[in-house]
């Protein structure tokens, strides 16, 4: 099932519109390695801003740390909202 949102995130004052679905979200958490955050983050925002926005995007991500803030607020934005509760095991073993 691939599931696609329009999001509209206001950076800097302007409004940029973002079409997002499930496999631009896996590209990017497969491209993320523990020395490889910004150019998933950055491909992520290019290929999912909308075409006649890209121009003025770009410059914004000229700052890794920007990049990475944008993307962020995106696929929290994205993500399906869950609440996970992670039980806690009796320390006590059975036979």
């Amino acid at each position: 099932m691939t599931e696609r949102a329009e999001i509209t995130l206001e950076i800097g004052g302007e409004d940029f519109d973002f079409v997002m679905d499930t496999a631009l979200v896996t590209k990017y958490i497969n491209g993320l390695t523990q020395a490889n955050k910004v150019a998933p983050s950055h491909n992520l925002l290019m290929n999912a801003v909308v075409q006649d926005q890209k121009a003025k995007l770009k410059p914004l991500l000229s700052h890794p740390t920007t990049a990475m803030e944008i993307a962020g607020a995106l696929v929290e934005e994205f993500s399906p909202k869950v609440e996970v509760v992670v039980k806690k095991r009796s320390s006590t073993l059975s036979a």
